[in-house]
């Protein structure tokens, strides 16, 4: 293939940015889409942090969801840290071997689970001290700050920007392999894309499904 070929295939893919909080197990079903959808459609993600905790700070939340959230600093620190240490690049690889370790794996949000998703990635594994430093905090809000910024301050996780067009989600479970995972794509980009929709949803009947 001519140099030429090569240029004109990447300019072709789309990049979709996806902002995720790794406690979160419906932005990680949705990113193992995204996932399933660069396999069947011209799309490159790009992984980027926001934060459950940042976006629920001084809010009136239940006592379980609270305890929730000051978990859930420690796994966006220790990203954003990574990320700043070995470039964003790092960012795709360390949120896989942290949410498998959480969502499927079941496991706590410790220094032990840390250093092993960190060493995994091919992070520094002493990066793990970064989830209760306060270190990192400005620019993991700066990253939040950039994914909620595009749709509102009435969503969650994930986040997914493909060029002007942004939107929460999608909440789906489980995620779509093969075909229908593109179809799902091209349904989403037309639904985004279309001037003045804003929301459709219905209620969640079942759990999170991660297999």
């Amino acid at each position: 293939m001519s140099t030429e070929n090569v240029a004109g295939a990447d300019a072709d893919i789309v990049t979709a940015d996806l902002w995720f909080d790794p406690s979160c197990p419906w932005a990680w079903i949705t990113s193992r889409w995204l996932l399933e959808v660069e396999r069947v459609r011209p799309v490159r993600a790009r992984w980027h942090v926001m934060s459950l905790a940042v976006l629920n700070s001084g809010q009136e939340v239940p006592e379980a969801y609270r305890e929730a959230m000051a978990q859930a600093w420690g796994p966006v620190r220790i990203c954003i840290a990574a990320a700043a240490k070995h470039g964003e690049d790092v960012l795709g690889p360390l949120y896989t071997a942290l949410g498998r370790r959480r969502h499927v794996e079941k496991a706590e949000w410790d220094a032990e689970t840390f250093a092993a998703a960190l060493t995994e990635a091919g992070a520094d594994p002493s990066l793990a001290d970064a989830a209760t430093s306060t270190e990192w905090d400005e620019a993991l809000r700066a990253s939040h700050h950039d994914g909620i910024s595009r749709v509102g301050m009435d969503v969650g996780t994930p986040v997914i920007a493909v060029g002007e067009n942004a939107f929460f989600g999608p909440v789906i479970t489980p995620a779509p392999k093969g075909e229908s995972a593109g179809r799902l794509w091209d349904g989403v980009l037309l639904v985004a894309g279309t001037p003045g929709f804003y929301e459709l949803k219905r209620t969640r009947d079942v759990g999170p499904i991660f297999t």
